[in-house]
C-alpha cells in the first residue's frame, strides 16, 4: 500500500517512523515549508517531519498551500491512501479524493470530543480526566469523518500539554499502524460520529492564555499546564508580561493576584484557593525557576499580578 504522508511538527514524527519501521511504502512526505526561526529570523528551519523523511530518503513536497499544481504532483505519486498527522492545513475535497482509499487522520482526542486545532490544550484546560487518539476517515468537515480506531488514556493530575502530547503521539502511531493494517485487509469498519457529543477545540489565542485571578486556583493551574511549554499562560507583574509554568492548585487566601509566598515556588492568591508555580519566563528571556526570579527582586510577597 503506497502512502502519502502529510505532517509537520514533532507530534507527527512517531507516526511516520512507525510506518517506516513496519514496512509500509511511504512514497512521499508532504510538509509545510521551512520557516524562519530565532531572534534574527534569518535562518530557515525545516519541520521535524521533513528532517526524518530526508534521512530516510523519502521525497518531500512543501507547498505553501496544498492547491493548484500540488494536486497534479500528488496524483503522480499514485498513493493508495493519504495519512494526515498534524499537517497544519485544511485539505480540500479534491485533494482528499486523490488517493484510491482516501485519507485518514490521526487526531489527538477521542472524537467527537475536541474537534479542531488544539484538542490537547482544551482537554487539560477543561479538566478532562481522560483523552486519547482517534484515527478517522477524512471528509470535508472539520474532524467530522467516520471513526476507524480509537485508543483512550488517562490524563495525569499534573500533566502538561507537552507531556501529554508526547504520550499521544506514540499512541497515535500505534493506532495508525493497526488501522492501516486492518484497512489493507478490508477488515476495518468505520462508524459515524455522533454530533450530539461534539465539542470544539479552536486555535489558542493570546487572550485565552491570559490568567484571570477571579477564577479558582484549580482552574488556573489547569490553564498553566494547558499552555506548557507553549505558548505559555501569562499575567502582568509590575507592568511586564510574565509567563508561568509548573502550575498546581494550592490552599491559601488573599486578594486575587497577590503573591502569598516566594521561595522555591510562587504562591499567588486566586478567587478561591491559590495557584502555585515553579517556573517563570519574562518576554524574550529563558525560563527560570521561581526562586531565581524572586532573588532578583525585592519585596515580592504582597505585590500583585494583574
Amino acid at each position: 500500500m503506497r502512502i502519502a504522508f502529510f505532517g509537520t511538527p514533532e507530534f507527527a514524527v512517531p507516526s511516520l517512523r512507525a510506518l517506516i519501521e513496519e514496512g509500509f511504502d511511504v512514497s512521499v512526505v508532504v510538509s509545510q515549508p521551512d520557516r524562519p526561526q530565532g531572534r534574527s529570523r534569518s535562518k530557515l528551519v525545516s519541520p521535524p517531519v521533513k528532517v526524518v523523511a530526508l534521512d530516510e530518503g523519502i521525497p518531500v513536497l512543501q507547498p505553501e498551500h496544498p492547491i493548484g499544481e500540488f494536486a497534479d504532483q500528488l496524483r503522480a505519486v499514485g498513493a493508495d491512501v493519504g495519512v494526515v498527522v498534524a499537517y497544519g492545513h485544511i485539505l480540500r475535497p479534491d485533494i482528499l479524493s486523490i488517493p484510491r482509499l482516501g485519507m485518514v487522520n490521526v487526531h489527538a482526542s477521542v472524537l467527537p470530543r475536541w474537534r479542531g486545532a488544539a484538542p490537547i490544550q482544551w482537554a487539560i484546560l477543561n479538566g478532562d480526566e481522560t483523552t486519547g487518539v482517534t484515527v478517522m476517515q477524512m471528509e470535508a468537515g472539520m474532524d467530522t469523518g467516520p471513526i476507524l480506531h480509537t485508543i483512550e488514556t488517562e490524563i495525569a493530575a499534573d500533566e502538561t500539554a507537552g507531556e501529554l502530547s508526547l504520550r499521544l503521539a506514540e499512541l497515535g502511531a500505534a493506532s495508525l499502524v493497526e488501522s492501516l493494517t486492518l484497512l489493507a485487509g478490508g477488515e476495518l469498519m468505520p462508524h459515524p460520529q455522533d454530533p450530539v457529543f461534539a465539542t470544539l477545540a479552536p486555535k489558542i489565542t493570546r487572550e485565552i492564555t491570559r490568567l484571570d485571578w477571579s477564577r479558582d486556583g484549580a482552574s488556573l493551574a489547569r490553564q498553566v499546564r494547558a499552555f506548557d511549554p507553549g505558548p505559555g499562560a501569562w499575567a502582568l507583574f509590575d507592568g511586564e508580561e510574565l509567563k508561568l509554568f509548573g502550575g498546581r492548585a494550592a490552599s491559601g487566601g488573599g486578594a486575587p493576584g497577590t503573591v502569598l509566598a516566594a521561595g522555591d515556588s510562587l504562591m499567588i492568591a486566586a478567587n478561591v484557593g491559590a495557584l502555585e508555580v515553579s517556573e517563570v519566563q519574562l518576554a524574550g528571556r529563558r525560563r527560570m525557576s521561581a526562586a531565581e526570579w524572586s532573588r532578583g527582586r525585592t519585596a515580592v510577597v504582597g505585590t500583585r499580578f494583574a
